[in-house]
């Protein structure tokens, strides 16, 4: 329907081939004629040109028109779709570079989940990805080539790619054979060969960035080389991010060793511009809270006047957050940042249904949504149904970026308001599943 509106240069041409195509009947009729057929179409025409050339000329005439209105017809017509799609790629382009500065901070799956939806929302992403992982692939190479691990950086390049499907399938490609080369993933060595040639991570990840042509821009948290403890309500420490889930007893807190390492500048200056910063989705120890742990991440977040929403994970993590609710997770989350990073709480109210058996066995369980007790804390729950049920149980990526706007949209909104206190435009101080419409 775009194509009927004014300006696209496209009707004119369908006009003319309209024309075209009835010069070309005409002519064909006429010729019928001059066979010996009966036809009576042509009498008219016919009529008005006896006074200035035979009426015999007019089939090859009218054929000779015909045919050079409707190649004009499909030339222009064709170049008029294709500047038409080209004016509303720009438009698209330009409605992406005024969307929201979103700082999305996590690792794992769920943070690449969450930058597939908002690349659709804005370009302005900045994501900050956590460098403990010290398991598979990435623990390999950070042991053999001394880099950094690059697994969530990868995932979270895949997902901001301009092309994902085909860099999905390449990156995300697995050696299964191989001297030194079974169990790592083509992305990762591509990443690992980058930061030889770049000579240094930083600058590895932004070199793969133009190559991929991302939307937005993947930093590391930090560019020191760090490992993830836990220290267990037991008394006892687990070192390292891949024994941390093997651990066998509750998680009392986790740190980093060496406690002090440096951020990144540019991942600071980014929570500091931005007009909304997400924590998750994730595994919340060990991939949500490394991030906070680095030197001065978790207080620019908590100074930062941005609106700060937390993605609570849709399911309870064996080892590290069996039997955890949603206020657990919240609570655990402020206790280790040792700072307020959040205001707004994403839980998801539609439990899973046909994968609950499935995931039952494995020792997990839907993370129960107890939005009373997140709003006790003073702290804004939002409700709302943000899965999807495929082969996993994972956040959706069009949900997840649809409900984290609107939340910003209604952040933007309270403090856009002087007359009344922001209050008097909710119906409540939560939303909750019988109260979405809250949320704009």
């Amino acid at each position: 329907m775009r194509w009927l509106l004014p300006g696209t240069g496209i009707k004119r041409w369908l006009i003319v081939g309209i024309v075209g195509i009835a010069m070309l009947v005409d002519a064909a009729d006429r010729w019928v004629v001059a066979q010996g057929g009966a036809s009576n179409v042509n009498e008219l025409m016919d009529g008005i040109v006896a006074d200035y050339f035979p009426p015999g000329d007019l089939t090859w005439i009218l054929g000779v028109l015909g045919v050079v209105f409707v190649a004009a017809a499909l030339f222009f017509a064709v170049r008029a779709l294709l500047r038409s799609a080209s004016r509303q790629d720009a438009q698209e382009q330009s409605r992406l570079r005024e969307g929201y500065k979103i700082v999305a901070i996590g690792g794992g799956t769920g943070l690449s989940t969450l930058l597939r939806g908002l690349k659709r929302r804005t370009s302005n992403l900045t994501a900050i990805v956590t460098v403990s992982d010290d398991g598979g692939s990435s623990g390999r190479l950070t042991k053999e080539l001394g880099v950094l691990p690059p697994g969530d950086i990868r995932n979270c390049l895949v997902a901001l790619a301009d092309d994902e499907a085909l860099v999905t399938d390449l990156f995300r490609y697995r050696f299964n054979e191989g001297e030194g080369l079974s169990g790592h993933s083509f992305g990762n060595i591509f990443l690992a060969a980058m930061t030889g040639v770049a000579g240094d991570f930083d600058r590895a990840i932004q070199e793969s960035s133009r190559v991929l042509n991302i939307i937005g821009c993947v930093l590391p948290a930090t560019l020191g080389h760090v490992r993830l403890c836990a220290e267990l309500e037991d008394g006892r420490v687990i070192e390292g991010e891949s024994n941390i889930p093997f651990a066998g007893a509750p998680i009392a807190r986790v740190f980093l060793q060496p406690a002090s390492v440096a951020p990144l500048e540019q991942a600071l200056t980014a929570i500091r511009e931005a007009d909304a910063i997400v924590l998750g989705p994730g595994s919340l120890y060990t991939s949500i809270l490394p991030n906070l742990l680095v030197e001065g991440i978790a207080k620019a977040i908590a100074s930062s006047t941005a609106v700060k929403i937390y993605v609570c994970n849709v399911m309870t993590q064996p080892g590290e957050t069996t039997g955890m609710t949603a206020a657990d997770h919240v609570r655990t989350l402020l206790a280790n940042a040792a700072e307020r990073v959040c205001d707004y709480v994403v839980v998801n109210d539609e439990p899973p249904k046909r994968l609950l058996a499935a995931y039952a066995e494995e020792g997990q369980g839907p993370v129960t949504p107890d939005v009373d007790r997140i709003a006790d804390s003073g702290l804004t729950p939002v409700a709302a149904a943000v899965i999807s049920e495929i082969e996993n149980v994972r956040h959706d990526p069009d949900r997840l970026a649809g409900v984290v706007v609107s939340v910003i949209n209604r952040h933007v909104a309270d403090r856009a308001t002087f007359v009344k206190p922001p209050s008097a435009y909710r119906k409540t101080g939560r939303v909750t599943a019988r109260n979405r419409s809250a949320v704009p």
